[in-house]
Formats: C-alpha cells, structure tokens, sequence
C-alpha cells in the first residue's frame, strides 16, 4: 500500500514521506518543494488570473449565474474560485512564498470582493466558513487578519460552537461550521503563535465535538446525520469524522496532548470504512465544476482518503500527539 500511496502526486506523496515513513525533514521538504512546479499545485497556480483571483471571483466564478442551472438544487457548485483554490494550494503544502512573489495579498486585497454586500476580500464577511478559510488563508500568507480572530471570538455560541446561520437567528452550533472555524483558528495559531483568547476559543469550540463523540446529538445520543460517515476527498466545507478526526490529530500536536478517549466511537467508523487491503474507498464527492481531479472517482481506492485514515489510525492507536 506504501508503494501505491508513494506513487503520486507531490501534493500528496511529500505527507506520506513525513507522516506515514517518518522519513527525515530532508526528504519531505524535497518533495514538497516540488508541489509548486510539477502536479496539482503547478496546474492550479497556472489557473492563477493576472488580477490575483482564480476564475474572476472571491467564493464563486465571475459568471456564475445564480439563477442558473449550475445553482440548481443537486447540482452542486463550482469550486474553481479564488477561496477554494487557495484551499487546496494550502493543503498541498505549496510554499507561501510563491504566492507572496506573486503579490497575492496585495491583488486579491486591490481586485477581490465578497459576492456577500460587495466586501474586500481580506475583511471576510458573515459567514463562519468563508472567515474560516480566510483566518487560514490569510495567516498562511502573511495577509492582516487580526479582525477575524476577534470575529470568531464575538459570534462563538453558548455551547461552545460556531453556526453559519447566525444570521438567521440560530443559537444552536452547527458541526459543519464548527470544524471549519476551528481549521481556521488553528491554522492562525500554528502561523503565528495564536493569542490566549483564541486558543481559549479554539479549546471551547473542541470541547463541543468531543462531548458529542464527533458524530452524536447532545440531546438523544443519536447520529447527528448520514454524512458523518460520508468519505469524500476533498472535503470542501462538509464534516465527516474523518475530516474531523483529522484536526484533533493536528490540534494534539500544538497542544502537547494525547488523543481524547471521548472520540474511541468516531475512531471505530473510520476503522469500519477502510478495507482488507488497508484502503478507504472515494465516497461521492461534491458535485460541480473543478478545474481537473485530484483523486479517484467513487467507488474506487482513495490515495488522498488512505493518507488521512491511515495517519488518523496511527496516531490514535499510538495515543501520541501528532504531527503537524
């Protein structure tokens, strides 16, 4: 399975060199160097608009038509935009500084705007997701976003959560909206040390996942819905317990902590899901336009899938903290 994981792209073979070989910094670093000029990461730079944005727009391509068929209930979303590239650019481990001789801060902060009330990008607007990805974004390129550390802290719900639909009135934490803000703040802490009010946030947000067992309602103890154990890479904003295993595994690293006991029944899913040979299957993905794939189609041995699990099961089997 090591050789087959190995024979990939740079994006993902340089995680498998660290976090499934302990090969030494020497050698990953090799590899990931690579993701900027060969694979995923080369074509997805080259996608690059001269204005700074990926397919003209902040969240969605400049000719996305909202009243369209591609906004039709089912038929997904593009996810070629300016966000989900810089997404996918950071997971891969494309060296910042790439982007920084590019001057992406500055073009995305002179010529992108939220679709939502026409708002400068690095400002994020109000959704818990989008300031998300824009906390880890902006923290991975060096871009001012001190703001939106203290907007997580400001609109953090009383269980300890985060909802998008706060604006709508909701007072209940969603686990899709809690995941992705506690990506953020962590990824903000592991760029620049973070702050004690936002580990302080980060640490509540965590607590609300693990006393519901990653995947369980407070109030009955039932499944909180089917697509806890939905396995699809790439994630984009949707909460699997693999996706959030995943993060407790990185939150162990910075926290010096061992793994939590209360996620043993998440962990036991995303043992159930991997096969005889040691692989997870692609699950269906998210529906819509993407400048090319990235990994297998469904039904099929994941490489991305088999990464994520297999580092998952090896730290928490292990019960140490994890690596980065």
């Amino acid at each position: 399975m090591i050789e087959w994981l190995l024979d990939s792209d740079p994006a993902l073979r340089w995680q498998v060199e660290r976090d499934l070989l302990d090969e030494p910094e020497e050698v990953w670093h090799a590899t990931r160097a690579r993701t900027a000029t060969e694979g995923f990461g080369a074509a997805l730079l080259a996608r690059q608009d001269p204005d700074g944005q990926w397919a003209g727009g902040a969240l969605f391509p400049a000719d996305f038509d909202i009243d369209g068929p591609e906004a039709a209930p089912g038929a997904g979303q593009p996810w070629t935009a300016t966000t989900w590239s810089l997404n996918s650019l950071r997971d891969w481990g494309v060296d910042a500084a790439v982007l920084r001789r590019r001057r992406t801060v500055e073009l995305l902060a002179e010529n992108s705007r939220w679709e939502y009330e026409d708002l400068p990008y690095w400002s994020g607007e109000i959704d818990c997701c989008i300031n998300a990805w824009t906390l880890a974004n902006g923290a991975w390129l060096g871009a001012d976003i001190a703001h939106l550390v203290d907007w997580f802290i400001d609109h953090q719900m009383a269980d300890g959560g985060w909802n998008c639909a706060w604006v709508n009135g909701s007072t209940r934490s969603s686990f899709h909206s809690t995941l992705n803000s506690l990506k953020g703040l962590l990824a903000f802490e592991i760029a620049t040390g973070g702050t004690d009010e936002a580990r302080a946030a980060r640490w509540r947000g965590q607590e609300y996942l693990l006393q519901r067992s990653l995947f369980r309602r407070l109030t009955t103890g039932d499944p909180v819905g089917p697509w806890i154990g939905r396995l699809a890479y790439p994630f984009r904003w949707s909460y699997n317990v693999l996706n959030a295993a995943d993060y407790f595994r990185q939150a162990s690293s910075v926290d010096e902590a061992p793994p939590d006991p209360r996620m043993d029944e998440a962990i036991e899913l995303i043992r159930a899901a991997q096969q005889f040979d040691g692989r997870w299957l692609q699950g269906d993905g998210h529906p819509g336009r993407v400048w090319f794939d990235v990994d297998a189609s469904a039904g099929e041995p994941s490489k991305w899938l088999t990464l994520i699990g297999t580092r998952v099961l090896s730290w928490w089997d292990s019960g140490a903290c994890g690596r980065r």
